[in-house]
Parts: C-alpha cells; structure tokens; sequence
C-alpha cells in the first residue's frame, strides 16, 4: 500500500524530533509498503533543518520519501508560527491534485500537532479515483492545550479555527489514533464515532537498545565516581522547562534525610540556570546537573541509575492521561520509577514498574524513592522485570506498527 503520512514536524534520527512518523515509516517499509511524509522545511524541534529550494523537494531518508515545503521560519509560538500553519496546510490544499497524481496514496494519515491538516487528508480522500482511508493522528490535545495550559480564550480566532478543525476530524476521519489513552470520552463530545478511537502510544526501538551509544566522558566519570561514592542514584533525563516542574526535586533534595540519595538532571532548558543557582542558594552537595546527550545514549545513562524520575505541574490536560517518551525508555530501562504527576491512569501503576505521586509533592516523591530503595530484592526484582516485560510486548516499534497497520490494511 502507499501511506502518506502528513506532519508539518517530521523528523529523523539525524535531524531530530518528531521521531514517530519516522519509526513507524521504517517498520511499514520493512512490511512492504511505501511511505511519503510531507513535511514542512522548518521546525523548531529539530536540531536540523533541510536545506530547501521549492515545494515538494524530495529527500529519501532510510527508504522513506521526504517531500518538503516552504513554510518559513519562526520562533517562539507567536504569530509567525501560526502564519507556518497555515502556509503549509493551504499549500497542500492547492496542490492535493499533484499530491494524489504523484503518490497515489491508499491512506492518508494527518498527524500534525495541530488538527488542519485534517482538511488536506479530507480533500485527498473525496478527489482520489480510489477508495483512501483517512486517520487522523492526535499528539497533543489542540485546541484544549492552547487553552487550558496557554490561558487563550475559547473564543480567540485562532482558537475557534483549531476547535472547528478538531470537530471535523473527530467526525470525517475512518479512524482516530491517539497518544494520549484517556482522550476518547472527550472525542466523543466532539463528534467521534466510539468504534473509531484506537490508542496507539509512541514506542521504543529495541534496535537502539542492544546496540547503545557510550556516554560524554564527563557523565561518565560524574556518575561512576558517585557509585564508588555509594550513592543512590535519582537520575532525570529531558528537558528543563517550567512544565517539567523540576524545582521540586530540588526541595527533595534539601529536605530527604537519607545522605545516600544523590540527585543527577541531564538536560538544558530556559529553566537550567535558575535550577542550579536554586540548588546553589541551598548550598546542595547532593544535586549534580549535566548537559543533554544524544538520544542513543539514553539507555547507556539510565543504567547508571537507581530510580528515574519524572515529573510535572498539576495540568488538567493529564486528565487525558500519560503519552511520555521518557516513561517508556525508564521501562525499557528495567529501572523503577517514580512519576510525580497527578492523573487518572498511567503505564507504571497498569504494569507495577514503579511509583506514582501527586504533582508538585515533595513529601510524596521522597516517600516514593526511600520506599523503592528499601525495597527487598525479590520485590524490586519484580519491579524491574515488570518494566522491562511491559515494554518489549506493549511498546516495542515492532509491535505498534502492526497494531497501527491493522486499521488500514
């Protein structure tokens, strides 16, 4: 079958995030079929952008087929990134003909954050001389983030124009995939069909896991002489920004009564700076902060630590429950972890693989990790095993793209 997947962010390996409609690209290609992205030239969670001279210039990446368009550039979430929006959606639109003629897609899978692609995938499906399934694809949950967490008025223009292209999605689509696994009464309310909402999280490459990348010389020798050093390692990994609430590791870190317990953060973000300056302030000896490393040595670090941790602000978008990349690399990992995030549900209470608190709970976290570092070794044993079985038989690539393949097939 020819899939064509439309994401204004699509990535790679090389360029950087997003990595989802490259990992399930990959393994549909490995199933026989051909797989186009279109993509827009510019994203601002890429570390690399294409170099870019016309629309629809085409890259092949590991036997997946780039088409890129222009659609500027931006920074920040102002007007100009709406104005990219926009752009690249109308730009399809006008060229859908040219789109069905050169690629002949049987699916259309409209999988950018925000829901107006919905419309291009709609255009492909009633033009096409053939039958074409259309899926919708939801990351985040737009316009309700724009809202609930960027405190827009329901009524801001732009604000009706994502909830408008929401609905139409929700009610034109053949299927609706979801990241986030509570989301479907909500979809419900906004047009969806019950029978057409699947659950399909972001995965892991097992591939990256047997075969990881070594650590910076730096981490490695700050984490092995924190080990000769017998301590306990919290490790976070990811970004520093105010949504990941990290300050309250800090607190944790001042307040634990347990000397062993030492606090490494891998990561940059706008909020480092401030957090090592808080940790400063305290006068810390337990809190040590490291640079980012390469998304192929995530599992080379994690094994470097005791517990995981992550964590967040109290947000009513977890209501919709969890869909984090780093909840599925602790799991893959076999390493217990302690997730401060308030919500309904989540992977590690479903399959045991560690502790869940409320957001923002300093008390609770570190209840969490002296409970998992007492913890008798058949018990922790058990924890780790849970992990790691969880991951290998619910989240591996392998895996997901058949599920995802079995709704379009």
């Amino acid at each position: 079958m020819n899939i064509l997947i439309l994401n204004h962010y699509a990535g790679s390996p090389e360029m950087g995030m997003e990595f989802r409609p490259y990992y399930f690209a990959r393994e549909w290609i490995k199933m026989g079929h051909r797989v186009d992205i279109i993509a827009a030239d510019h994203s601002h969670l890429r570390r690399v952008n294409p170099t870019v001279d016309h629309d629809f210039q085409e890259q092949t990446i590991d036997g997946i087929h780039y088409h890129w368009i222009q659609t500027g550039t931006y920074e920040g979430n102002g007007a100009k990134r709406a104005m990219t929006m926009f752009r690249f959606v109308s730009k399809l639109w006008l060229k859908t003909k040219k789109i069905i003629n050169d690629l002949s897609p049987d699916v259309v899978i409209a999988s950018s954050t925000y829901p107006l692609d919905t419309y291009v995938g709609q255009r492909i499906r009633r033009l096409s001389k053939k039958k074409v399934k259309l899926i919708h694809e939801v990351h985040d949950m737009w316009p309700a983030t724009l809202i609930e967490i960027g405190g827009m008025s329901k009524w801001h223009p732009f604000v009706v124009a994502m909830q408008i292209g929401e609905n139409s999605a929700y009610k034109h689509s053949d299927k609706v995939v979801s990241l986030p696994p509570l989301a479907k009464d909500y979809m419900v309310q906004h047009g969806l069909r019950p029978d057409k909402f699947v659950e399909i999280p972001n995965g892991v490459v097992v591939e990256d896991w047997e075969n990881p990348l070594p650590l910076p010389k730096e981490h490695q020798e700050a984490l092995t002489k924190l080990k000769e050093d017998g301590k306990y390692i919290v490790g976070y990994f990811g970004g520093h920004a105010l949504s990941n609430a990290l300050e309250v590791l800090i607190d944790c870190a001042e307040q634990i009564k347990d000397d062993a317990v030492h606090f490494v953060l891998v990561g940059d973000g706008v909020e480092k700076a401030g957090l090592i300056s808080m940790a400063e302030r305290k006068g810390l000896k337990d809190v040590t902060f490291l640079d980012s490393i390469d998304k192929l040595a995530i599992p080379t670090l994690c094994k470097r630590f005791d517990v995981i941790y992550m964590g967040a602000k109290q947000s009513p978008l977890y209501r919709f429950g969890l869909a984090m990349n780093k909840m599925i690399d602790g799991m893959m990992a076999g390493i217990p972890m302690v997730c401060a995030i308030t919500t309904p549900e989540s992977p590690i209470s479903k399959y045991n693989c560690g502790m869940m608190v409320d957001s923002m709970d300093a008390s609770g976290i570190i209840d969490a990790i002296l409970t998992i570092k007492n913890m008798e070794a058949d018990a922790l044993g058990r924890m780790r095993e849970n992990a790691k079985k969880a991951a290998l038989s619910q989240y591996s690539y392998h895996i997901l793209s058949k599920r995802f393949e079995s709704i379009f097939v």
